[in-house]
């Protein structure tokens, strides 16, 4: 019913006075139970409070009736009223099996009438709502019949009406139907999986009865003959087959034949010949494994039929192995002799080999060939040949037979040497240490043996009246190149000569190569600093004039490098400066110029320490000080640019002069001295150059620095500061290894004097 449905009328029912009611404090108590109903005070009706499930206050299967139980409780004066409420069931539940799929197996050999007890179903329901009856689905073979519980309850048990066959339906799927009596009523299903259990009632059967075998005499021991398929509908062990020879069977069948007893198979046992045995009968039995086994049974009939049963034969009659690589063309390597015992076509051969081959078989008389060289043979490429000789009768199918004969070659000195490359580039750094390994220069000579072994040499050329031997070695058995010398690159740059590779054949075959040594530089020689000149240790003095102007050039640093490339670039950096802001020095050709005018607050002398560093990794560098002293007067200094140690040094005394020539103002005197000298260093000639002289050549410059070029011996220039004379610029060479000499030129000035701008440059030699 639902909420607030009126059950009775309590007032009524009890007699109460209904205005009394709420006076009385009418109250409702239900006992053990959830509070369903409730009482009006205004009205006396009882009332639904909320719905109930009968299912679920009485769940015990057993009570037929289900009551909830109440007090009424009035007051003025107490009085106490038990009350039973009654609920009626109604069908509002399915009928519901435990299982929704009920598995049964079943053999096939059970009896008609035989009964499966089946789970029954449940209702949660009462009375007629409960469960009625049930439904099995349409089935040939099974059926239920119904029966009913001391308490009431349907159950239902399945029935077997036919025999079962696995073979026709190995499961049988039903549909069990529970149906209560409610109205409308309600049902619930399950499904019912029968599985047929198997029973040994089926016999093998062979495909056919009788089989009928054409085999061929001289099939392998192996071969398959037939194979024989029986079927058992049965499953499990039951349809587990074993073949077997019967009784029936004779000894040599089964002697020549095997039988496969699980797979059926009939192989050949021995060699079959037609001419013994021309049929063999068998009898074949298939019988299954089960408990009760049956079997069943098959003829087989075995016709052996004839074929070309006999191979021809080869024979070597003669074969010279091994032969040398260069022999000739129709050279007889071996004598071959064929046969065949069959007749007719079966005993007429072929034979051959591979076209491959650089053979070939002639044919010297019947049955007998020769196998000869047809191509010319190469070891290096095949060191020995298989020869595959191969017959065939003329039969039907044709039979054969093959015989392989190793023919080795020898070798001959028929390979010259050969180096990976015809030239070999390798570079050397120079101050290597002497026994260096240089570089391996190794041949390949395919030939065997003694023609294999390779010994190297040298081929001998003279450098500069040295033998290349005394410069470089050779290992004569690896080839291994190793530098006998420390090697310099100012001197020695590179060299080319050839090495021979040959071997130790007869006669002996040789090949050669050319290889380069490059000596490459190393940053070996510190910068030499030639200009300015230092008379004493590394200090050179000079004096200026206070008033010298802006950007006047001072002194020039000239540095030469003999090593080459990147290690002879110098650059030229202050190491110590007195005052930051008075010179500056260009790093590239070593000038040194004035940044501003001298001041009354400048010292009169000044320290200039310069580094000329090379571009060598890691880097060389010498340095060169320099003193210079400010004077008021400008006086004209004395200065050498290139000199030649001798054995006694002038300019000592030169400065000497300047000094006493400054003290008292002896100018005339210094040049007087100074034009002595240099009378006595020229060569005459009718061009009035300067006569010979052992001193180095002095000459009496003014401010004005000019730039001139040193040509070394090894073909590289450098920058050189010269001092400008009244004569002209002054040419200096290098100098050059001892033993040599200095050579240098005069070169005109175009402003010079008559004397000397009249007549051509000349050469001084000191």
């Amino acid at each position: 019913m639902d909420e607030g449905s009126v059950v009775a009328n309590l007032a009524n029912d009890l007699g109460l006075d209904v205005k009394t009611l709420s006076k009385r404090k009418m109250r409702l108590d239900i006992i053990s139970n959830k509070k369903y109903l409730e009482v009006n005070k205004d009205t006396g009706e009882l009332y639904i409070l909320e719905k109930m499930d009968r299912e679920y206050l009485c769940s015990s299967k057993t009570a037929t009736t289900c009551f909830i139980k109440m007090e009424i409780t009035l007051e003025n004066p107490v009085r106490i009223f038990n009350i039973e409420i009654e609920i009626t069931d109604i069908n509002d539940n399915s009928p519901q099996f435990r299982r929704d799929t009920i598995h049964l197996d079943v053999s096939e050999s059970a009896p008609t009438g035989e009964r499966f007890s089946l789970s029954n179903a449940v209702d949660p329901d009462t009375g007629t709502n409960s469960i009625k009856t049930y439904y099995l689905s349409e089935s040939e073979q099974f059926d239920i019949e119904i029966q009913t519980g001391r308490d009431g309850s349907k159950f239902t048990d399945l029935i077997l009406k036919k025999p079962l066959d696995r073979e026709e339906q190995a499961v049988h799927n039903l549909i069990l139907t529970a149906v209560d009596g409610g109205v409308p009523p309600r049902s619930g299903t399950a499904s019912i999986l029968v599985r047929v259990l198997d029973t040994n009632d089926n016999a093998p059967q062979f495909d056919k009865k009788n089989y009928t075998i054409n085999l061929s005499e001289n099939s392998p021991i192996g071969s398959l003959v037939v194979k024989l398929n029986a079927t058992d509908l049965d499953e499990g062990s039951n349809s587990e087959l074993e073949y077997t020879f019967s009784l029936y069977t004779s000894e040599k069948t089964q002697e020549t034949f095997s039988l496969n007893s699980n797979t059926g198979e009939i192989r050949v046992k021995e060699m079959i010949n037609y001419e013994d045995f021309r049929i063999y009968e068998m009898e074949i039995i298939a019988k299954d494994k089960g408990v009760n086994s049956l079997s069943g049974q098959c003829k087989v009939t075995i016709l052996v039929t004839d074929m070309n049963d006999n191979h021809p034969e080869i024979s070597i009659k003669s074969f010279h192995s091994p032969i040398k690589e260069n022999a000739a063309v129709d050279t007889v390597i071996a004598v071959i002799s064929v046969s065949d015992k069959d007749s007719g076509e079966n005993g007429q051969v072929d034979i051959h080999i591979s076209d491959q081959l650089p053979f070939a078989l002639k044919e010297s008389s019947d049955n007998y060939y020769e196998l000869v060289v047809a191509e010319p043979l190469d070891r290096e490429k095949v060191p020995e040949y298989d020869i595959a000789i191969t017959v065939t009768d003329r039969g039907s199918p044709p039979l054969s037979d093959n015989e392989t004969i190793t023919l080795e070659l020898l070798d001959v000195n028929d390979n010259v040497p050969r180096f990976p490359q015809t030239f070999y580039t390798i570079p050397v750094m120079e101050n290597n240490a002497p026994g260096a390994l240089l570089s391996s220069l190794t041949a390949l000579d395919p030939d065997l043996h003694e023609n294999q072994y390779l010994v190297y040499f040298i081929i001998e050329k003279d450098i500069a009246n040295t033998s290349m031997s005394m410069l470089f070695s050779i290992n004569p058995e690896n080839g291994n190149l190793y530098a006998l010398k420390t090697f310099d690159y100012e001197i020695e740059k590179e060299f080319l000569f050839h090495i021979e590779a040959r071997d130790s054949g007869v006669p002996a075959l040789s090949s050669n190569v050319t290889v380069h040594i490059i000596i490459k530089d190393q940053n070996d020689n510190t910068p030499h600093i030639v200009s300015p000149w230092r008379a004493h240790g590394s200090v050179v003095e000079e004096k200026i004039p206070r008033s010298t102007d802006k950007g006047t050039l001072i002194a020039k640093v000239i540095a030469i490098d003999k090593d080459s490339v990147q290690n002879s670039r110098i650059t030229y950096q202050f190491l110590q400066n007195t005052d930051a802001t008075l010179f500056s020095l260009d790093q590239y050709n070593g000038e040194i110029r004035t940044m501003r005018m001298f001041s009354y607050r400048d010292a009169r002398h000044q320290r200039l320490v310069v580094i000329a560093k090379d571009n060598g990794e890691p880097a060389l560098s010498a340095t060169v000080t320099i003193k210079l002293s400010t004077v008021e007067t400008a006086l004209k200094a004395y200065s050498d640019m290139t000199e030649i140690p001798l054995e006694y040094d002038i300019f000592s005394d030169l400065n000497l002069y300047l000094v006493i020539g400054l003290g008292s103002v002896s100018f005339l005197l210094l040049i007087t001295i100074l034009v002595t000298v240099v009378l006595k260093c020229q060569k005459p000639k009718p061009s009035k150059a300067a006569p010979p002289c052992r001193n180095s050549v002095i000459s009496e410059r003014n401010s004005t620095i000019a730039d001139s070029t040193l040509v070394s011996n090894d073909a590289y220039w450098y920058s050189l500061f010269l001092a400008e004379t009244r004569k002209g610029k002054l040419v200096v060479r290098q100098p050059v290894p001892k033993g040599t000499r200095y050579i240098v030129s005069s070169i005109p000035r175009s402003t010079g004097l008559t004397e000397t701008s009249d007549s051509a440059a000349s050469t001084l030699q000191v």
